[in-house]
């Protein structure tokens, strides 16, 4: 019976490329989504041509009660959730001066409460089968600030609190918590930036380059393998170096 990977925000970016790393690795997929598009049906598609299980659930992880129904739907169709993967992320940058209450507001709730409210629903039937595995989609910025993100570097700053206090909480049920911190990611929210800009921030990078996707999904596939069976509450940068 294949392992089940729950991945939050799953259809585009960074998101995406780990419901396909985990899909070529033989995992039956749960994807979360908030909205119809037609990267949800693509990626369904490229999913199911791998010979494994996709369901897909709607809803918005800042939503509690919407994400209890999300797990128990998961749950009914699949049977369990080996590994959940908090990825679904919102950013509304602006300078504290400029910033709106509910610009902070709405990263905090999407980025760090959706994250306790998805995992809340999980834990239990990881508790129940005494064992999983949870990898909380962090960034640098919340390890090293960013001016413009008081807001976003807040929320990745509470999801390594959160994950390293997790991880002592269920260490005893072989429940494994860590989180993996990206830093400049070439997604399409940096495809918006210029050339010469990303050219700059390249040469703040001890390797040169911005990292892609597939350095973040294979990172996330290592955390969720038995070859990580004695890693918990850890914070992986995959950044080239940058916070060295």
């Amino acid at each position: 019976m294949n392992k089940v990977a729950f991945v939050t925000g799953g259809t585009r970016g960074i998101g995406r490329q780990i419901v396909l790393t985990f899909a070529k690795a033989g995992y039956d997929i749960a994807i979360n989504y908030r909205e119809e598009s037609e990267d949800l049906q693509t990626i369904k598609s490229e999913i199911e041509q791998l010979n494994v299980k996709c369901v897909q659930v709607k809803g918005d992880v800042s939503d509690f009660d919407m994400s209890e129904k999300m797990v128990k739907e998961i749950i009914d169709k699949m049977g369990k959730i080996d590994v959940l993967v908090n990825n679904a992320g919102i950013t509304k940058d602006m300078l504290i001066m400029r910033m709106k209450s509910a610009d902070f507001t709405d990263v905090i709730n999407v980025n760090l409460v959706g994250t306790f409210n998805v995992t809340k629903n999980v834990i239990p039937y990881m508790m129940k089968q005494r064992d999983g595995r949870i990898i909380n989609i962090s960034s640098v910025v919340g390890i090293s600030g960013n001016a413009g993100q008081t807001n976003y570097s807040s929320s990745k700053a509470g999801i390594i609190g959160f994950t390293k206090s997790l991880a002592k909480e269920v260490a005893s049920r072989n429940i494994l918590v860590n989180a993996v911190a990206p830093g400049f990611i070439e997604t399409q929210m940096t495809d918006v930036l210029k050339d010469e800009v990303k050219e700059e921030i390249s040469k703040t990078i001890p390797l040169k380059r911005m990292g892609n996707v597939q350095d973040v999904a294979n990172v996330v596939k290592f955390l969720a393998s038995e070859d990580s069976s004695y890693i918990t509450g850890q914070v992986i940068n995959v950044d080239g170096g940058m916070l060295m």
